[in-house]
């Protein structure tokens, strides 16, 4: 019987709604592929193992991704989305982003018999150092106020501290920014993360 991991469900279930028809479509064709396939989340988002990484979905503000790991051995170059982080096939914003049901189940199946059979990925090309991004002077300026949110802040691996500072810098509007601060600041006095309701809860 194939198991399903529970913070997938909720991880769906906080998604835009938009994004739930095309996150369950995904997790279904991943199930009817390779039934023996186990779920579970990596990097605060769901992923699906058959001996070893095999693809996972991620639903974001306006599109969803997914991506196989061994994308370059599955996909023809043609068929692959745009290179720039957006998985398998470029930004998915409605089913009729996604290939059809026969060949999506085909690439599941093709992704597991890669792993059935040991063969590793291509080697990766590096990825270039992403610069970093400069602390609003505003956000200086509050942190400095609450001591409980620098600290976080301070203590916080690079990735989680750039997930903040990306999240408010992108905001076009001044008003949303400062809500976004607000927000921020509060969830950092609490020692959480930008994607906290997502991670697995500590034992």
């Amino acid at each position: 019987m194939p198991t399903k991991d529970p913070r997938i469900d909720a991880y769906i279930a906080k998604s835009a709604d938009f994004a739930k028809p095309i996150l369950k479509h995904l997790r279904k064709a991943v199930h009817t592929g390779c039934p023996q396939v186990e779920e579970t989340m990596k990097w605060s988002m769901p992923h699906f193992d058959y001996k070893g990484v095999m693809c996972g979905m991620a639903a974001f503000k306006e599109h969803c991704a997914f991506g196989f790991w061994k994308a370059d051995l599955i996909l023809n170059r043609d068929n692959q989305g745009e290179k720039s982080g957006m998985g398998s096939f470029g930004c998915i914003k409605s089913l009729a982003d996604l290939p059809g049901d026969k060949t999506l189940i085909g690439y599941v199946k093709k992704a597991a018999a890669l792993n059935e059979a040991g063969i590793k990925a291509p080697g990766r090309t590096q990825p270039k150092k992403r610069a970093p991004i400069p602390v609003p002077d505003g956000f200086a300026a509050a942190l400095k106020k609450n001591a409980k949110a620098r600290n976080t802040f301070e203590n916080f691996p690079p990735s989680h501290r750039r997930e903040y500072l990306e999240w408010i810098t992108e905001a076009k509007r001044e008003e949303t920014r400062k809500e976004r601060m607000e927000k921020t600041l509060k969830l950092l006095a609490e020692g959480k993360s930008r994607h906290w309701k997502y991670q697995p809860a500590k034992k």
